[in-house]
Order: C-alpha cells, then sequence, then structure tokens
C-alpha cells in the first residue's frame, strides 16, 4: 500500500492498493469525479475501459489516386519483388521445354507439324518465342519497377543515417548484453578523448566506429560509437545489383549475335551473315553492323593419346585480317578463344572434309569441293552427303550418302570399321542416289541430310545397294553411266562459334558486386557501444569511473569482446565483468535498452 500526492490533479487521500499475486488493483477514497483514474504503468489488456469506444466513423472511399497509390506501396515492396523474382525463373521454363525460334526454327516448324492441334496455340502463346513475348517481358518489367521502388527510398534513408550521429549514450546500461566498468586516470573528458580515438582506430583493415563525443553536465562525458552501416550497404549493394543484372541480361539480349560456321583447311571465312551455317541476334542488333574480318584456317592440329585414342589437344592456326589491318597470324585453342571484330571466337569442333570431283555422264564437271563429314564416335567415324545438282542435260541429280573411315579395316567381309582418328588408310564407303534432289522448291534442307522423297537409291542387276570404296587419289565409275568419282583429298575442317555479347563484362562486374553485398550483409556485425566517464565521489575516490555497455542486433559473439578490448586500452586495470548498473532499472525501447524513465 503507498500514500503519495499525486502530481496529475488525484487527490491526496485516494490510496492505490497493488496485489502483486492477483494484478488486481483497488482505489480507496477515490471521488466520483476520478472515476477514469489508472494507475501509471498499468497495461489496459488488465482493465476495462472507462468509456465505451466510440463507433467507427465511416471511412472516406480512396478513390483513383488512393487506389494507386495502395498499388504502388504493394509494388515497391520487398515481398512482391522476391515473388516476381520467383515468378520471371517460373516464366522462363517453357523457354527449356519448347524449341525456340530465335535458336531453332527448323525445330519449331517440326513440333508445328508434329501437333497440329496444340500446337498454332502454343504459338499464339508465345511458348516459341518465351524471352521475347508479352507475359514474359511484363514480369520482368514489374520486377524492374519493382527493385527500383524498393531500393531508391531505401538508399535515401541509409544515406541520411550515414550523415547522422550515433545514438545518444542511455542513462543506464543494466539491461544491455555486453557490459564492463573500471577506473581510469585523468579527468572525464580526457579519458572520454581516449576511448574516441580508440573507438575510431582501424582494426585488421575494418573501419573504425562513427564517434559522437558528448558533455552530460557535472563533469560526466559520454561517448557514443555506432558501426556496422557496411550490412545495409551491403544489402544494398546486393539490390543494385541484381537491378543491374536485369539491365544487362536485356541489354545483352538485345544486341547481341551468335552464328557458328565451318571452315576447311586452306580456306577462308568472311564476317557476314550469309557466311554462317546458323545466325542468331537480339532485336536490337542490325546485321549490317557486322565488322567485316576475315579468318583463314592455315592449319589444324591435332593430338590423341595413342593407347587410350583420347583427344590431348585441338589447335587451329588462323589468318585473321581485320578492317584497315594487316593480316595476322592467330591460334585458337579449346576454351582459349581469340577476339576478332569484337566477337570471340571459340573452337567448337572439327572433323574430316574428303575433297571431291563428281563428273557427269558428259564428263563435265559437276561438282568439286571439300564436303565436310560429321564425326560420330571417338574414332571419327564421320557420316556425310554429297549433292551434286549440277548435271548436265536431263540427266538425273546425283546424291552420295555413306561414312568417311580415317583409319579402315575390315575386319569380316564387306563390314568396314575404323580404328584410330587419325588418318591412317583413308576410305570412303557411299551409296548412290539418282532423281531430284528437290533443291529448287524453295524449302530449306539439311545440307547434312538427304531429301529421299524423290530420289531412289542404285542397284546393281541383282538388287543389291550399290556401295562405292574410294581411297585418296582413287577415281571410280558410278552405276547407270552416271559419272566418276574422284577422291582427291582429306584436309580437315574446324566449327568455329562466333559470339557477341557487349553485356558480359556487366555481367561479370554485377555478379562479383551481388556476392560481395550478399556477404557483406550477412557477416557484417552492426555494434553501438557506449561510454561513460564520470568523476569519482567521495575523498580517495579514483580520478574517472568508467562504465559501458554495448548492444548489438541480433546474436553476436564478438560484441563483449570488442567493449572489452577498447576498455583494456583506456583503463588502469582490466574491465570488470559486474554489472554497472546493478540497480536494474534500465528498460527496452525502439532501439534497445534504454533508461528508465522517472
Amino acid at each position: 500500500m503507498s500514500r503519495e500526492p499525486r502530481g496529475d490533479g488525484t487527490p491526496d487521500d485516494v490510496t492505490t492498493t497493488y496485489d502483486l499475486t492477483t494484478a488486481d488493483v483497488t482505489t480507496h477514497g477515490a471521488t466520483p469525479g476520478a472515476a477514469g483514474y489508472r494507475p501509471e504503468g498499468l497495461d489496459d489488456a488488465f482493465a476495462d475501459p472507462a468509456e465505451p469506444a466510440a463507433p467507427d466513423a465511416a471511412l472516406p472511399a480512396l478513390g483513383l489516386v488512393g487506389w494507386l497509390r495502395w498499388a504502388w506501396r504493394q509494388l515497391t515492396s520487398m515481398r512482391v519483388a522476391l515473388l516476381l523474382l520467383v515468378g520471371l525463373a517460373v516464366a522462363a521454363v517453357p523457354g527449356t521445354m519448347f524449341p525456340q525460334r530465335p535458336q531453332d526454327p527448323a525445330g519449331v516448324a517440326a513440333y508445328l507439324v508434329e501437333h497440329p492441334s496444340s500446337g498454332p496455340w502454343l504459338d499464339r502463346l508465345g511458348f516459341f518465342d518465351v524471352y521475347a513475348s508479352v507475359w514474359f517481358s511484363a514480369v520482368y518489367l514489374l520486377l524492374f519497377v519493382s527493385l527500383v521502388g524498393c531500393i531508391v527510398p531505401r538508399t535515401r534513408v541509409h544515406a541520411a543515417a550515414l550523415r547522422g550521429r550515433p545514438p545518444r549514450t542511455p542513462r543506464r546500461f543494466g539491461r544491455f548484453p555486453a557490459q564492463g566498468a573500471g577506473t581510469a586516470s585523468g579527468t572525464p573528458q580526457e579519458v572520454a578523448g581516449r576511448v574516441a580515438a580508440v573507438l575510431r582506430r582501424r582494426r585488421l583493415g575494418v573501419p573504425g566506429f562513427r564517434v559522437d563525443v558528448h558533455d552530460e553536465g557535472a563533469g560526466t562525458w559520454s561517448v557514443s560509437a555506432e558501426r556496422g552501416y557496411l550490412r545495409e550497404t551491403g544489402n544494398l549493394v546486393f539490390h543494385l545489383a541484381l537491378l543491374g543484372l536485369l539491365v544487362s541480361v536485356a541489354t545483352g539480349q538485345m544486341l547481341h549475335y551468335r552464328g557458328q560456321a565451318i571452315v576447311v583447311q586452306g580456306t577462308g571465312f568472311a564476317n557476314v551473315q550469309a557466311a554462317y551455317d546458323t545466325f542468331e541476334r537480339g532485336t536490337g542488333f542490325d546485321p549490317a553492323d557486322l565488322v567485316p574480318f576475315t579468318m583463314r584456317l592455315d592449319d589444324f592440329e591435332a593430338r590423341f593419346d595413342p593407347q587410350t585414342l583420347q583427344s590431348r589437344d585441338f589447335t587451329a592456326y588462323v589468318t585473321v585480317t581485320e578492317p584497315g589491318g594487316e593480316p595476322t597470324a592467330r591460334t585458337i585453342k579449346v576454351n582459349h578463344p581469340i577476339v576478332a571484330g569484337g566477337a570471340k571466337v571459340y573452337l567448337q569442333g572439327n572433323g574430316y572434309a574428303p575433297a571431291l570431283t563428281v563428273r557427269d555422264a558428259a564428263g563435265e564437271v559437276a561438282f568439286s569441293g571439300a564436303v565436310p563429314f560429321l564425326p560420330q564416335d571417338d574414332v571419327y567415324t564421320s557420316r556425310g552427303v554429297v549433292k551434286v545438282p549440277d548435271v548436265s542435260g536431263d540427266q538425273p541429280q546425283v546424291g552420295l550418302v555413306g561414312f568417311l573411315l580415317p583409319t579402315a579395316v575390315e575386319p569380316a567381309e564387306g563390314l568396314w570399321r575404323s580404328v584410330d582418328p587419325q588418318p591412317g588408310d583413308p576410305l570412303l564407303v557411299l551409296s548412290v542416289w539418282a532423281g531430284n534432289l528437290g533443291l529448287d522448291t524453295g524449302v530449306p534442307q539439311n545440307v547434312y541430310r538427304l531429301d529421299e522423297s524423290r530420289m531412289e537409291q542404285v542397284v546393281d542387276d541383282d538388287g543389291q545397294v550399290v556401295t562405292l570404296y574410294v581411297r585418296p587419289g582413287e577415281t571410280v565409275e558410278l552405276p547407270d553411266g552416271l559419272g566418276t568419282l574422284t577422291f582427291d583429298d582429306l584436309p580437315r575442317f574446324v566449327a568455329l562459334d562466333l559470339r557477341h555479347d557487349p553485356s558480359l563484362a556487366w555481367l561479370l562486374v554485377f555478379s562479383v558486386l551481388a556476392v560481395g553485398g550478399l556477404t557483406a550483409s550477412l557477416f557484417a556485425p552492426r555494434r553501438r557501444l557506449w561510454v561513460r566517464a564520470a568523476p569519482g565521489q567521495g575523498p580517495g575516490a579514483p580520478t574517472t569511473v568508467v562504465t559501458a555497455a554495448g548492444l548489438a542486433r541480433g546474436d553476436d559473439v564478438g560484441l563483449q569482446p570488442e567493449l572489452d578490448r577498447v576498455l583494456a586500452d583506456v583503463l588502469d586495470a582490466p574491465p570488470t565483468a559486474g554489472d554497472p548498473d546493478p540497480a536494474g532499472t534500465g528498460t527496452t525501447g525502439p532501439d534497445g535498452p534504454q533508461e528508465a524513465r522517472t
């Protein structure tokens, strides 16, 4: 029970009794006019309201502007940004499930033929060009806007916090997780100055604290210090880097190009769209902007393990001529591209390209050139097609389909295979087709496949398929008087992959920034330290009494050692681990434990 004059207008004869076991409160001697009195500190959850709550007033309608503000706040929240990021990943899944028209137009055409009912609908919905579709672009742009709207306000707040001062020193330190106390020689102002110098000092390359020294009066000085803004800075850098990645990816998709070309040894390549076997580009790239450099394959060297026949090294020796420059000898290896005309040139593959000459029945040269045969296994058993459309008169066109065996052996009669990828005993094994190759139908054809719909395979009098066996330097007669075939030489070819993407350097920069920012946001500690230096009391008292406390965001095992290190540099004796505020009158505020209010 307590009786004391009240400073809030309550009569002095009012006595308030606190029953701590039941949390009941009884007020004795109160007049009817004091019915609304509440004991100070009593939580309203344990008492009935003095007056009934007024009914809620009718809220005005939001209106168009209000709804737009609400939608903007929702869009720029971090929760929506994360949902959009997940949605973007989900929206990209169809791009891996269905052929994409910019990369594989033939695959899209084949899918439409094989799925006549669902294919057109998928095409209308953009599933064959996912990354340029309206719905994918909408998610992408919404994510971009959400990140901008989320990051900009946080950046302004963080910049203001960096310019601000550390929080003032609380009055009592009793409930802080890290505490220390001791005595120091010198006046409180001098001790506070030494503490500030210690806190500002860099340690192991880590920036020191932001420090504020304050005169509290009566000879007492306090130091408040804070560090760990790197945590929020790293978080903002991570999100800004994510925004940069989005911009870089979009820029790369618009301005990139990529093409593949096969170059035979002794021949050249010009960087024009018509010279590519396959070519795809971004919507913002004009093929007329291709840098017109040329490249010639001078030689190709392949090394294999003699025991296991596994590949050891591939080297292409080329001569590159940039516009207005002199021819330059360059070397391309696997995973070691060269840069020409702003594009990286990769060595993607290699093989053999037999040089053949086909004469028609009239003895005229109908075809002459090197034909790439694509390797099918580790010993370079290669498959290829030779199309001979330019025959004289009404003669049927000729197609030759078969295999090149670099080192041929015949383990059984009529059964041939290669036993080594190097050209030890090259042999061409071909079947002959005659008819119409279909090259004048206007429908694109795969150069490595023969359209047999208008062709007939040539057979002998017994109905057996005619097979030709030709070695370098040999000439054989084609069946049915179709002409002759000469195997002139066996040069190598290389498959080159040319890529130009101006965003790659920026992708690397933003990726490194994202990793660095995320690391800082996860591991940089946020700490606040306060030190109070007060004059000693009583005769024989030490010059200055020092008390200190620390607070961290979350669990921080390094907080107490940090505080002890600071105190050890200024105290006359090691700091004590006792509670510098034994009364324990501190309370907890929005920024952590604060002084008790009286």
